[in-house]
């Protein structure tokens, strides 16, 4: 498969276009023209990249790439080793970040809820067709203690738990990765619990004073399953060998 026809069928999965980011979607470091064998991960990190390179990866998709708004420019230090590394290798460095957080069937909120047993049914943001945080149900009410040992059996890790003081959970929203800023607009909507990726710490009186359930498990393990999710998808539908690949992240 060429990379570019690679690029092409991601964007038309992922459709970047339709959603202001904060960095650029698709691929992002040009490789060889031709992919067979492609490393998946979360994030783009060194480590990754020199297990891409043992195992001679043509290309590595991952949720979190490089180039974003606001970072110095200037290719020195630790990110000029990683793009160094790429370039040197010819691998193709695909990444694509909200628009795989909001993909309704292989994004991260959407593979996530699967795993927990809800059921999605809207966006939290109504304005926004393509709200990054969403909103779904159980089919039958259950406990805040249930659902903390459903993400920790999910993502393998205890999430922080903050008791919002209701006997019974059914509505829930998600954003995962560093979304705790919507536990907000959650709340106002009267939705019983929100779950996200990292915490602040303006978050646990959120929790506390508008009576919903917050659970934080963690940025990485609640974005490990799109870009596994868009894997799978591509050696299904185009013969490639797609591996992904674990970096343990406790944050």
């Amino acid at each position: 498969m060429s990379s570019t026809k690679m690029e092409g069928a991601l964007n038309q999965l992922l459709a970047p276009h339709k959603i202001k980011d904060y960095c650029p979607n698709g691929l992002q470091i040009e490789g060889k023209s031709q992919i067979q064998k492609v490393v998946t991960g979360v994030t783009a990190c060194q480590e990754l990249i020199d297990i891409a390179i043992a195992k001679q990866a043509d290309a590595i998709l991952v949720h979190h790439g490089y180039f974003w708004k606001g970072e110095p420019e200037v290719l020195k230090g630790m990110k000029r080793e990683r793009i160094a590394a790429l370039i040197k290798h010819d691998i193709n460095l695909f990444a694509y970040h909200l628009p795989l957080d909001v993909h309704p069937e292989l994004g991260n909120n959407a593979q996530l809820a699967q795993r927990l047993g809800i059921k999605l049914r809207r966006g939290l943001e109504p304005w926004d067709p393509l709200s990054v945080a969403q909103v779904g149900k159980f089919a039958e009410p259950i406990t805040p203690q249930e659902l903390s040992q459903r993400l920790n059996v999910a993502l393998e890790r205890e999430p922080l738990w903050i008791d919002g003081n209701k006997p019974e959970i059914r509505s829930v929203a998600i954003c995962t990765g560093g979304g705790q800023n919507y536990i907000d607009l959650a709340a106002s909507q009267g939705i019983d619990a929100f779950i996200s990726g990292e915490v602040s710490e303006r978050t646990v009186y959120t929790a506390r004073e508008m009576n919903i359930h917050y659970y934080s498990a963690g940025h990485h393990a609640t974005e490990r399953y799109g870009v596994q999710a868009v894997g799978e998808w591509l050696a299904e539908n185009y013969g490639l060998d797609v591996e992904y690949v674990e970096i343990n992240n406790p944050v």
